[in-house]
């Protein structure tokens, strides 16, 4: 089995004169980060392998989230995952190594509510219903493949375990 899970970045401050690729986050983004990490790490949802956009808030979206992890994470920078497309974060996923069995991109929209729901064939009811209706920021998919390759991953092959946000994991 295979587990992809996608980690929106957490909101991010505009500020004046800034290019969209070094927007840091908003002091609520930290606060999300914070809580997604420890949402994480107390659920067991740990990846072998982080794979991060290169854009500044993704970047300071997994640093903040990785301290709640009693280990380190493995990290992968990935500059194809800023403004990608939904086709081009699936070739990300599929050039996967096997011997990482689970593994998180963090990412942004519109990409990963895309990917999400392409690669998502089922799921868990309630699950399904919110990633239906938004990908906000910090919202994390977590998504299962009765597969042995990431090569093999493909359009609805995957189970949605479970779609969480801030606003699920602290309310």
């Amino acid at each position: 089995m295979l587990r992809l899970m996608l980690f929106r970045h957490a909101k991010s401050d505009r500020p004046e004169g800034v290019a969209d690729f070094d927007r840091p986050l908003a002091p609520r983004g930290r606060r999300q980060s914070e809580a997604m990490g420890k949402y994480m790490a107390a659920h067991g949802l740990v990846p072998e392998l982080s794979v991060v956009s290169t854009a500044k808030r993704t970047q300071e979206t997994w640093r903040i989230a990785l301290p709640a992890f009693k280990a380190p994470v493995p990290q992968s920078d990935e500059p194809r995952i800023y403004e990608a497309s939904p086709d081009d974060l699936l070739q990300v996923v599929r050039e996967m190594s096997d011997e990482k069995r689970i593994v998180m991109l963090v990412g942004h929209n519109p990409g990963m509510a895309q990917l999400a729901q392409y690669v998502t064939g089922s799921g868990h009811p309630r699950a399904m219903a919110r990633l239906e209706r938004e990908y906000p920021t910090a919202a994390l998919a977590v998504i299962d493949f009765k597969l042995s390759s990431w090569a093999q991953v493909a359009e609805h092959g995957g189970y949605l375990e479970r779609f969480e946000t801030p606003a699920t994991v602290s309310g």
